[in-house]
């Protein structure tokens, strides 16, 4: 698509975080949108929102741990506006917690929303997509793809799930060239979703960082593969290196997230245990970012590309070495 305007497009988790900050985008843009989450009020005053910035909008609540509701989800839009140009997959959820301390339930919820939420998704609409000739099915991932994630294994195994999910889908589209599977993959993000997520650790969530993404830039990526369709898009700087660093030296970086982990929590003050937005919505946590973002004093972010990058590639020879040398 040369533009979105007039396009219809759909997108879950867009209450708030990503998916918010994806529909005002979007809006923007003149696009055609059905919003989708769990809390209906909320979803209302985005749409107003988006209105107001020149986008039509509707409102469909949905949980997307529900196939069926996905499916209502996709003929509504179709009712509504007649086909769907792009779907974004954005919902998500977590649970933080040593994994033998997180209850069991928690774990399935994470996969459940995460994994089973977006293939819901695919589901419902990719036999419209085949039947339109095109149609551009956008997927939030995570660097939780390809790096370890200690204290959220289930979202780990979510984001690694979907990631497979969406090859195998390209894999069998190659008979659909007007139908595309994308990935979009951000590091950690300034959203509210910190705020909204189960908590079993008995610490507190002392997330401030200075190398959180900004939800806008993961939205205006959204946009930009919704306009030019590409399999996998990473946000920011710390994506690729860090999926570059588990590439060359998987255990190092499975000690160092580890290490990092465990001296992290034993350092924040206890907390009581918290389900968060698991199993019902909550009321925080209602805007686009959720104030977890420090700005870095000025050498920190070069130092640090430059380090990781310096690491990265002085793992990399010497596995090309050892691997010359097996020769």
């Amino acid at each position: 698509m040369d533009s979105v305007r007039g396009a219809v497009v759909v997108i879950t988790g867009a209450s708030s975080g990503i998916g918010r900050a994806t529909a005002l985008t979007f809006a923007r843009e003149g696009a055609r949108l059905v919003l989708a989450a769990r809390r209906e009020a909320l979803l209302g005053e985005v749409a107003e929102e988006c209105r107001e910035l020149g986008g039509e909008a509707e409102v469909v609540p949905t949980d997307v741990t529900d196939a069926e509701a996905v499916r209502r989800l996709a003929n509504r839009a179709v009712q509504l506006f007649g086909g769907i140009d792009v779907w974004v997959s954005n919902a998500g959820v977590g649970a933080v917690g040593r994994f033998e301390d997180t209850p069991l339930e928690a774990h399935r919820r994470v996969v459940e929303t995460n994994l089973f939420g977006p293939l819901h998704a695919a589901h419902a609409v990719l036999p419209l997509f085949r039947r339109q000739g095109h149609g551009v099915l956008i997927n939030t991932v995570s660097v939780g793809a390809w790096a370890p994630a200690p204290y959220a294994a289930a979202y780990a195994a979510s984001k690694f799930g979907l990631e497979g999910l969406l090859e195998s889908l390209r894999a069998e589209l190659v008979d659909a060239p007007g139908v595309h599977v994308c990935g979009v993959y951000p590091f950690f993000t300034d959203t509210p979703g910190m705020s909204h997520g189960a908590n079993y650790t008995g610490h507190q969530l002392d997330a401030e960082s200075p190398f959180y993404d900004d939800p806008q830039d993961v939205a205006d990526t959204v946009l930009a593969v919704a306009l030019r369709p590409r399999a996998q898009a990473m946000v920011g700087a710390m994506t690729p290196l860090t999926r570059l660093g588990h590439a060359v030296a998987p255990r190092l970086m499975e000690k160092i997230a580890g290490h990092g982990a465990h001296r992290h929590f034993s350092r924040t003050p206890p907390a009581a245990a918290s389900d968060g937005n698991l199993f019902r919505p909550v009321e925080r946590g209602r805007g686009v970012t959720g104030g977890f973002r420090t700005p870095p004093p000025a050498w920190v972010s070069p130092l640090l590309v430059a380090g990781v990058t310096a690491a990265a590639a002085a793992a990399y020879a010497g596995y090309a070495r050892s691997k010359n040398g097996n020769h």
